[in-house]
């Protein structure tokens, strides 16, 4: 968001604040934003750090791990970084923009906010992809895709969205107001046009192209699960884990739209209309509406953990043991459990792949 810059006989007022943008001034109101950030970034950093720190923890007593849990891991990883980050944040916007912690730190904290934000875009992007071929080619996701080359893309993610946010370290700056130290999480006036033309590049390539392919991929799923199958009675056509999964589609899909889609599109307008020099009625309504829709990208840290609890009985299981010291169907090796132990291996993105082949098998008999 582009922080203010006080001027005129008002500068020491807090009450209102004075925008200058092209030469031109425009007073923008802002109280809002010093309750409504520290009050949303404080809720966020409790709620998620202690579900992403438990995701974490139970992830990593799910060893071995199956693909699935590959991609969440690295998800709630994503996550946990970035809510540690939020209490400098939460003292920054508490303390009505004023950074004491020095440039390095205000790059840091920046980076760390769109690095979860597009590795977020792209691991569930992975979920997807990896859900689409459980789906609609379970042998091909039982024989091709390996937990190692789930980490050889969760490694690539990093790296591809390390290597596209470069620039933004470099953009992201400090400047004086008053006594005051401002921590952009733009750039520069001077440097703002080409800020906004990186920044369009990046959120084509990392928000743009992933959400086509999710889109895609829960379109092929849900033609998949809602086609009625050949020589199958209609309580196997309708048993409750495809249910599940279509409620996971539409889940999914709604989270993504919540917590990326709003922001996406209010900062494009919050951008285009500073360059294009729009008048100050329209910059106020196009300002606030993108710094209300800047949480909503934060609180996918806190949703992603409830994605992990439905995503199959494996995680549940764990985490029921862990909160009540029952063992429910955890590393258990009952004859009567083998279909149901593959199910959770393979988890959220392979949910059908079994219940596909045994269904073509008594079809062929």
């Amino acid at each position: 968001m582009m922080e203010t810059l006080l001027s005129g006989p008002d500068a020491h007022n807090h009450s209102t604040a004075f925008i200058s943008i092209f030469n031109s001034s425009c007073r923008f109101d802002e109280e809002f934003k010093y309750i409504l950030l520290p009050v949303s970034y404080s809720l966020v950093f409790v709620v998620g750090f202690v579900l992403n720190a438990t995701a974490l923890w139970i992830f990593l007593k799910m060893r071995p791990w199956n693909p699935s849990t590959v991609f969440m891991f690295h998800l709630a990883l994503s996550d946990f970084l970035y809510v540690v980050s939020l209490p400098t944040l939460i003292y920054y916007y508490a303390n009505r923009s004023h950074w004491p912690f020095g440039v390095a730190a205000c790059k840091i904290v920046r980076f760390l906010f769109y690095a979860n934000l597009y590795c977020s875009i792209l691991l569930l992007t992975c979920i997807s992809l990896h859900r689409y071929l459980g789906i609609c080619h379970p042998i091909k996701a039982l024989t091709l895709v390996k937990p190692r080359h789930a980490h050889l893309v969760c490694g690539m993610v990093w790296c591809v969205v390390t290597v596209c946010l470069v620039p933004n370290l470099i953009f992201v700056t400090t400047s004086r107001r008053d006594n005051d130290t401002l921590c952009h999480d733009t750039t520069s006036q001077q440097a703002f046009e080409e800020y906004v033309d990186y920044s369009s590049v990046v959120m084509v390539l990392l928000f743009g192209v992933p959400f086509t392919v999710i889109v895609v991929c829960y379109y092929l799923m849900a033609r998949t699960l809602c086609r009625p199958r050949h020589g199958l009675s209609a309580g196997q056509q309708s048993n409750a884990s495809r249910q599940k999964s279509i409620k996971l589609i539409i889940i999914v899909l709604v989270v993504f739209a919540v917590s990326f889609v709003p922001f996406h599109i209010t900062r494009t307008l919050y951008y285009t209309s500073r360059v294009l020099r729009r008048d100050c009625r329209y910059l106020n309504i196009v300002n606030f509406t993108y710094k209300i829709t800047r949480p909503l990208a934060s609180v996918n840290s806190c949703i992603d953990p409830i994605l992990y609890f439905l995503a199959g009985d494996h995680y549940r299981s764990k985490m029921k043991y862990i909160l009540t010291g029952r063992k429910q169907a955890v590393n258990s090796q009952t004859p009567e459990q083998p279909q149901r132990q593959l199910n959770s291996n393979h988890d959220i993105a392979v949910v059908y792949c079994n219940t596909a082949l045994k269904d073509r098998a008594e079809v062929d008999r």
